[in-house]
């Protein structure tokens, strides 16, 4: 199943890869909130086996909707396996453009056509920034809003990367930019992939641009992030940021 979106952007196929876990009360409101946004794309929900029946009713929106096929997986085999699975499907499948995002409304979908512009402008990949003039993360407490933003600057720093959100989840992609990285190979499963790709890209060579988006606090389920993500993800930035210096 391959849509073909136009506008900005010449005749392409283009797919927005979704990851769920435990999503039921927000699956069906960003199914249609995306189909609104951007009606040709394609929708591809990865979802890992969620109890709650996130994939049972991300299936009964594609029955209604149409344009959305969903990848179940056993069980929760982390974020960025999920990506991993579902960029190798776009990939597979021959679409052009591809699109992450989450599931929780925080990534507003009225929001992929301004990174899409970037694209069609000649970027390799487009981040929906919150640390960019412009971008904003309202009614975060400032415990939330220092560790995101310092870790960031922490991440950008070590990893010589020149981004000011490295760390959003919020992306498009040309596809010959994940061939180009090989995304197959990323080893990252938690957040930290977000970084792993980032990485990537930069030392590639590739065009990176961002543009501000406004981080909304979901309004339903439970956030899947903790301290022990957090910890993780900074002592995989520091590790490759070690191996970076002794490579040089």
């Amino acid at each position: 199943m391959r849509s073909k979106a136009s506008g900005t952007l010449p005749p392409v196929s283009s797919l927005v890869v979704v990851p769920t876990y435990q999503e039921a009360e927000n699956i069906e409101a960003f199914l249609r909130a995306v189909r609104n946004a951007v009606p040709d794309f394609d929708v591809l929900v990865v979802d890992d086996g969620s109890p709650d029946g996130t994939g049972e009713l991300a299936e009964k929106v594609a029955a209604d909707i149409g344009q959305i096929s969903v990848l179940h997986r056993a069980g929760k085999a982390g974020l960025g396996s999920a990506y991993r699975a579902g960029f190798g499907r776009a990939l597979a499948e021959g679409y052009d453009l591809v699109v992450q995002m989450d599931c929780d409304l925080s990534h507003d979908p009225a929001a992929i056509p301004s990174l899409l512009e970037r694209i069609s402008d000649g970027a390799d990949c487009v981040i929906g920034s919150r640390y960019v003039p412009g971008g904003s993360t309202p009614h975060w407490p400032w415990r939330r809003r220092v560790l995101s933003r310092y870790g960031n600057r922490y991440t950008s720093a070590v990893l010589k990367l020149g981004i000011s959100d490295a760390t959003s989840g919020y992306r498009a992609y040309r596809a010959s930019t994940l061939e180009t990285i090989d995304v197959a190979s990323t080893e990252s499963n938690g957040y930290v992939f977000m970084s792993e790709i980032a990485h990537r890209m930069v030392h590639a060579g590739m065009r990176i641009d961002e543009v501000p988006i406004t981080f909304l606090d979901r309004q339903a389920g439970h956030s899947k992030m903790s301290g022990r993500i957090i910890v993780e993800s900074m002592f995989r930035v520091t590790l490759t940021g070690i191996r970076n210096s002794w490579s040089r």
